[in-house]
This record gives structure tokens, C-alpha cells and sequence, in this order.
């Protein structure tokens, strides 16, 4: 049917509160390519991840290229979790989720990932063209806070 881009298929529907509206959220983005078998890593997890679980669910998306893109250069697939609101549980669980997907998942970069600064820059193949860049338009680092700090940035 018709209608206005926003109001095809959404990610979150503007007039409601996304899943119960106090919760944590991963995601991590992988080539389509690495989808099944990442679905299968995780399949041994199923009773950890139902216990601390709200809502799952894959989107897909078409490859970009832009530099930081958790689709740069690939057609992906984000699989994502919203956490109930249980940030001890999630920070002692999500190393094994992490270390169960393919070292080609790329965490979302605005939620919860436990994993280290350099593993994370390492997944992003154009990161030392973006840090050189950074540093060229921003020598004086007025726009790095502590989390491109920690980024090494």
C-alpha cells in the first residue's frame, strides 16, 4: 500500500514506546554470508539469552561506504537483542555471546558491547583513515570524548 517511507516498515513506530521502554540493547552486524552459521553459534546460548531477553530481531540492510558503517562494504544483517533492564547480568553474559559470532560482527556503535577498544576499531576496516582524518579536521580534539578516547582515537 502507499504510503509515507516512515510508515513502511519501521524499525520503532513513533507513537509507541519501544519494547517495554526500560531496557538495554546489542546488535551486531555481520556480511549476510555469515548469518546462518552466527545463528548457529548462538543456538547453544538460547536458554542464557531467553532468561535476560525482551525482543530479538534481524534487519537487513544494503552495503554502504560509508568509512564507520556497520554495513561498510557488505550486504548485512544486524541481529539484535533489547535486554531486560539487567546490566550486571548482561555485562558477565555478553563475552560469551561475543565470542560465540564470527570476529566479523561489527557491534552497533550506540549500544552495549563489551568488547575491547581494538577489537572493536579492528572491525572497521577504514579506522585508521578515519582517525588520520579526525585528526587533520580536529587537531585540537575539541570533538573527542571518552568514548573515541577509549577508541584511541
Amino acid at each position: 500500500m502507499p504510503g509515507p517511507w516512515h510508515a513502511r516498515l519501521p524499525h520503532f513506530r513513533l507513537e509507541f514506546t519501544p519494547s517495554a521502554g526500560a531496557e538495554i540493547q546489542a546488535e551486531y552486524l555481520l556480511p549476510r554470508t555469515d548469518v546462518p552459521a552466527a545463528i548457529a553459534t548462538l543456538q547453544p546460548l538460547a536458554d542464557d539469552i531467553t532468561r535476560l531477553l525482551h525482543v530479538s530481531e534481524l534487519r537487513t540492510m544494503r552495503a554502504d561506504d560509508l568509512w564507520l558503517s556497520p554495513a561498510y562494504g557488505r550486504d548485512t544483517v544486524g541481529i539484535h537483542f533489547t535486554w531486560k533492564d539487567r546490566p550486571d547480568e548482561l555485562y558477565a553474559f555478553l563475552p560469551t555471546l561475543e565470542a560465540a559470532l564470527p570476529n566479523s560482527a561489527r557491534p552497533h556503535w550506540g549500544k552495549m558491547t563489551t568488547l575491547p577498544p581494538e577489537e572493536i576499531t579492528a572491525r572497521h576496516e577504514r579506522w585508521p583513515d578515519f582517525a588520520r582524518l579526525a585528526g587533520s579536521l580536529d587537531p585540537e580534539r575539541r570533538f573527542v570524548g571518552q568514548y573515541l578516547e577509549r577508541l584511541g582515537l
